[in-house]
C-alpha cells in the first residue's frame, strides 16, 4: 500500500527445494468470495481466505459500504450479506491499495448502485488504465469519470438504469468481463461477453455457486438480472501464481522435490504447467480433488534441466500472472525462449516485459524485447541489482533467479510482496531459498 517504508531483499543460492508447502489462498477467489457474499442474502463463510493487502483492501472496502465481516480466525471470514440491494454509500474514496482486480470488478459493481462512489489507489495502480473496463460499462449506461487517459482515481455515479448488452473484446482479460458481468446483475435484460481467447472464469463460477442463474462455457459467458444471490460456504483454494514460484524455483535447483499442497487447478489459471513441461519440467499431479468450487491436487515438482520452447500463444492469457518466474525459467534454461502475444503485460502493476528485461540484463542474461513479449536467451545468470519497481510479482521471479545464481542478488522495492504473499520470505526459507530482507 502507499506510505510504505521501502524494503529490498538479498538473495543467493540456499539448498535444494525439499519437503511439502502449502501457499496461502488464492488472490482471485478471495476477491470474488468477499464481494459476492457481501452481496448474498444470509450468512457466509470464507476458509483460506488470503490475509494479502490486496484482498484486505476488497474486505476494508465492503465493510465501509456496509457489510458486517467478522475475522475470527487467520484465513477465515464470516461475512453477513446484505443482499444485492443493500450496500450503503462510504464517506471519502474507497481505497484499493495495489488491487486493479478489485478496482476494475468493483468498476462494474458498484455502476449498478444509487450512490456515488470512488475508487483510488496506491501510487502503482494510480498509473495502471481503466479505459478497457469504463468503455463497455458506459455503453450499459454507466456514468464513469476518471482521471487523463482513464487513470485512476474513477468516480462512479448513479445510474438511472443499467441495460444489458452484448460485448465482444478485442483484448482477453478476466478483469473486464468480469466487471461486465457483475454490472449485469444490475441490468435489464440479458448481458452476454465473448472473448478472442478463453480467461479465467472464477466470476462465473463463483456466480453459480451462490445461486445466480448463469449459461458460460471458455470464451462466453451470460446471465439476466434481476436475480438474487444466496449465502454459500467458501473454500479457497491455494494460489496457482504463488505455487509458480516454487515450480520453477525446484524445477531449476538441483536435488530439489517439492510437493505443494492443494493448489487451485482451474484450467483457465494453469497455462504455466503445459508451458514448463515442454521445456521439460518434472511437475506430477497427485490427488485430485475439488474446493470451493475449483479443482485442486497437490504439485510434485523435481528438478529436470530445461530448454528453451515458443510459447505457444493459445497458452498467454492463462498464464498471464506468471511470465515474470517464466522469463526466470527462460535466462536460465538451455537455448532460446520467444514469447508474444502478450502485450497486456505491459500495463500490470509494472511493464513487466521491460521490468524482467531489464533486470535479467543486469543479472547477464540477453532479452531481445518485442511490443508483446521477448525473446529470452538462455544460459547462467551473475550477481548484481536488480529493481522490482515496487511489482510483487517481478520481486518474487528475481527471487527464485537468486536460487541459481553465482554470487549475490539484491532485488530492490520489494514491500508490495505482501500483496499477494504474506509471508513469502519465511516459506521460501523453509523450503531452501537463500533470501534474507533488509531496510533499504
Amino acid at each position: 500500500m502507499s506510505g510504505e517504508a521501502r524494503l529490498d531483499w538479498r538473495a543467493r543460492g540456499g539448498a535444494p527445494l525439499r519437503g511439502e508447502l502449502r501457499v496461502p489462498g488464492d488472490k482471485s477467489v478471495s476477491h470474488r468470495a468477499v464481494m459476492l457474499a457481501s452481496l448474498a442474502d444470509g450468512v457466509s463463510r470464507i476458509e483460506g481466505f488470503l490475509e494479502g493487502q490486496d484482498a484486505r483492501a476488497t474486505e476494508a472496502i465492503f465493510r465501509r459500504l456496509g457489510v458486517r465481516i467478522e475475522a475470527p480466525a487467520e484465513g477465515v471470514r464470516i461475512v453477513r450479506g446484505v443482499g444485492i440491494d443493500g450496500l450503503r454509500a462510504a464517506p471519502g474514496a474507497l481505497d484499493c491499495g495495489n488491487a486493479g482486480t478489485a478496482m476494475r470488478l468493483l468498476a462494474g459493481l458498484l455502476s449498478g448502485q444509487a450512490f456515488e462512489s470512488e475508487l483510488c489507489g496506491d501510487v502503482s495502480l494510480s498509473k495502471r488504465p481503466m479505459g478497457r473496463v469504463i468503455e463497455p460499462l458506459a455503453r450499459m449506461g454507466a456514468h464513469i469519470h476518471s482521471a487523463g487517459g482513464g487513470l485512476p482515481p474513477l468516480r462512479i455515479h448513479p445510474s438511472n438504469e443499467l441495460q444489458a448488452i452484448e460485448f465482444t473484446a478485442d483484448i482477453a482479460s478476466a478483469q473486464v468481463k468480469s466487471a461486465i458481468l457483475l454490472a449485469g446483475l444490475y441490468a435489464q435484460g440479458e448481458t452476454v461477453v465473448h472473448e478472442p481467447q478463453p480467461t479465467r472464469d472464477y466470476t462465473e463460477r463463483m456466480l453459480a455457486a451462490f445461486g445466480w442463474p448463469i449459461e458460460f462455457a471458455p470464451g462466453h459467458a451470460r446471465l439476466r438480472g434481476g436475480h438474487r444471490l444466496h449465502a454459500a460456504d467458501v473454500a479457497v483454494p491455494a494460489d496457482f501464481s504463488s505455487a509458480a514460484f516454487f515450480l520453477v524455483a525446484a524445477s531449476l535447483v538441483p536435488g530439489s522435490d517439492l510437493v505443494l499442497r492443494r493448489v487451485g487447478m482451474n484450467p483457465r489459471r494453469t497455462g504455466l504447467l503445459p508451458v514448463l513441461r515442454a521445456m521439460g519440467a518434472d511437475i506430477a499431479e497427485e490427488n485430485p480433488g475439488e474446493q470451493g468450487g475449483e479443482p485442486v491436487a497437490d504439485l510434485r515438482v523435481r528438478h529436470a534441466p530445461l530448454h528453451g520452447i515458443e510459447v505457444p500463444r493459445a497458452h498467454v492469457a492463462d498464464m498471464i500472472d506468471e511470465f515474470p518466474v517464466l522469463f526466470v525459467a527462460a535466462a536460465l534454461a538451455e537455448g532460446s525462449t520467444r514469447v508474444q502475444g502478450a502485450a497486456e503485460l505491459r500495463v500490470k502493476e509494472s511493464d513487466r516485459i521491460a521490468a524482467m528485461a531489464t533486470g535479467l540484463r543486469a543479472l547477464g542474461a540477453r532479452v531481445d524485447e518485442t511490443p508483446d513479449g521477448a525473446v529470452i536467451h538462455g544460459g547462467a545468470l551473475q550477481g548484481g541489482s536488480v529493481d522490482s519497481l515496487g511489482d510483487h510479482r517481478v520481486a518474487m521471479a528475481f527471487a527464485v533467479a537468486a536460487q541459481r545464481v553465482a554470487g549475490e542478488v539484491r532485488i530492490g522495492d520489494v514491500a508490495n510482496v505482501a500483496t499477494s504473499f504474506p509471508g513469502f520470505e519465511a516459506l521460501a526459507g523453509e523450503a531452501g531459498f537463500g533470501l534474507a530482507a533488509t531496510p533499504a
